[in-house]
């Protein structure tokens, strides 16, 4: 099953890296299969260190922000206690991990990671509609080059509906910001 979430990373100068990213997971977290492209500082860091932190959030203000490259101010952390990490502090759970294979074969790398470490802060808020279409939303703004205008558009029309029946202030805000994202990347193609 893939999972959505956030994972911090950091290089060997000690920088962070936020991205957003679905792991496939085992039903004990114990093991994740990471598939970063291999031009994302994602896949750099990892490639250098070996290790990161996986975060379960419902912050998709923080995720759509993180997605489009929108993430101005980084968001508070403390230090993971099993790697040389960062924890989200807004996170729900978070997962400590070291890479135990990569395989380099396509585009999108496969890293074999082994949960060492886990923690919880707080509960994880629930489901709501709009927050999962503000993930998928998020998803399809990365994607603006791989699909067409109109297409994408469809898709947005129904995610916007959702959003304007369930959201609240955190969820509209990064549905809007998505939106205008997505609006700038069509008109500079």
């Amino acid at each position: 099953m893939i999972l959505e979430g956030m994972v911090t990373t950091k290089n060997r100068q000690g920088e962070l890296n936020i991205a957003p990213m679905g792991p496939v997971v085992n039903s004990d977290m114990t093991q994740l299969v990471l598939r970063p492209f291999q031009t994302s500082r994602t896949f750099g860091n990892l490639k250098e260190t070996r290790c990161g932190v996986f975060h379960v959030v419902d912050d998709v203000l923080l995720l759509a922000k993180a997605a489009v490259g929108l993430l101005e101010d980084l968001p508070e952390t403390f230090p993971a206690e099993h790697i040389s990490g960062a924890v989200l502090q807004s996170a729900c759970r978070w997962y400590e991990f070291q890479v135990e294979s990569i395989d380099e074969t396509n585009e999108r790398t496969v890293m074999q990671a082994k949960v060492i470490h886990q923690g919880r802060i707080r509960d994880y808020f629930g489901l709501n509609r709009a927050k999962h279409a503000v993930l998928e939303a998020a998803i399809l703004a990365t994607r603006t080059h791989l699909i067409e205008q109109s297409e994408l558009e469809n898709q947005y029309r129904a995610l916007a509906e959702i959003v304007k029946k369930t959201a609240g202030p955190e969820e509209q805000a990064a549905f809007n910001l998505l939106e205008e994202y997505i609006s700038k990347a069509y008109a500079k193609a």
